[in-house]
């Protein structure tokens, strides 16, 4: 019999590369979708036009991590062998506007998720998206397991209290909970206000003259970056392994935005320079300066290594988002690669 999988923000970037590999593996795949207005979601759309993958064996459900009794129902429902619990309202800088709904999502959301596995009774193996963005105001260079956390935005607060809770509940109950800690990764499928892909669709845009000018803050922000469809396989990784643990999951590089742009720009042969702005309206009222993680233990335990490195990555998305523009222009359909 096929394992069941349930993902959390499986119409995020990462839900829809999870949603592909454990389709790919042979799982059958449950995720959770918010009911809104518009049933558009552009990543979820390129998974399920595929040719390649069983479609028959994935299967959304409306539901939201603040709804607790909806959790249970659903995972009692599915019961599933594995979850991964994705979804968070996940941008730093909307945190600061937005602190509340931050945390009861992303915080409270994995606690009640959780709640929802033990009060339903069943044992799945169960995955908790944690983040860099924690260690904030960077106590040790590089960043490890063992680096004391440091948050610096709602966000980052949110997500120390949700690693906590995963460990809570696997030291208190005996359940297999792991946290990937993982760094910036992105891809073509990462959402346009996130800055890698505000670069690199900007410079795409730019380029077939469909837009003037960039607006950034800090140019100086350091982060190590890397390919979100390799770090879904890591969290993959850590639901099979005999107990539950804790992972980086990080290039062991860091690059700043400056970078970012040198490299977007110079590969639609344009210089940044001539079309970038700084606004004072993007920096955060707390900067995270520098991101760097040690992903050894992960390299030791998970046998998982990250192959594809900053610049081929940024360059991936600029070319991803110029083909996207071109077909859009062209009025052919539009999915996400």
């Amino acid at each position: 019999m096929a394992k069941k999988a349930l993902i959390t923000g499986i119409t995020g970037q990462d839900g829809s590369y999870l949603a592909e590999l454990l389709l790919l593996k042979g799982y059958e795949v449950h995720g959770i979708v918010r009911r809104q207005s518009s049933t558009l979601r552009p990543r979820l759309d390129a998974v399920q036009s595929s040719t390649e993958l069983p479609l028959d064996k994935l299967h959304l459900h409306y539901g939201d991590l603040a709804d607790g009794g909806g959790l249970v129902r659903l995972v009692g429902r599915i019961q599933p062998d594995e979850v991964y619990n994705l979804a968070a309202q996940s941008h730093v800088r909307v945190s600061f506007d937005t602190p509340e709904y931050t945390v009861d999502v992303t915080a409270t959301g994995c606690l009640r998720l959780l709640e929802a596995i033990r009060d339903v009774g069943i044992k799945p193996r169960f995955y908790q998206a944690s983040s860099s963005e924690m260690y904030g105001l960077v106590q040790d260079v590089p960043q490890s397991e063992k680096t004391p956390f440091w948050p610096r935005s709602p966000y980052a607060c949110a997500k120390v209290f949700a690693y906590w809770a995963t460990v809570n509940y696997r030291e208190s109950y005996n359940l297999h909970t792991s946290n990937g800690i993982l760094f910036n990764h992105e891809s073509p499928r990462r959402g346009e206000t996130f800055v890698t892909r505000k670069i690199t669709i900007a410079a795409a845009r730019i380029k077939l003259g469909l837009q003037k000018r960039l607006a950034l803050g800090n140019l100086d922000a350091k982060r190590d970056w890397g390919y979100a469809k390799e770090y879904v396989d890591a969290m993959w990784r850590m639901l099979q392994q005999p107990e539950g643990d804790d992972y980086v999951i990080a290039t062991n590089e860091t690059h700043s935005i400056r970078e970012c742009l040198d490299v977007a720009f110079g590969a639609v042969g344009l210089n940044w320079h001539d079309h970038v702005d700084i606004d004072p309206r993007y920096y955060r009222p707390a900067e995270v300066d520098l991101l760097i993680g040690d992903s050894s233990k992960a390299h030791r335990k998970l046998g998982w290594q990250p192959k594809i490195k900053f610049k081929q990555l940024i360059e991936l998305m600029v070319d991803a988002d110029v083909r996207l523009l071109k077909d859009q222009l062209a009025g052919r359909p539009i999915l996400s690669y």
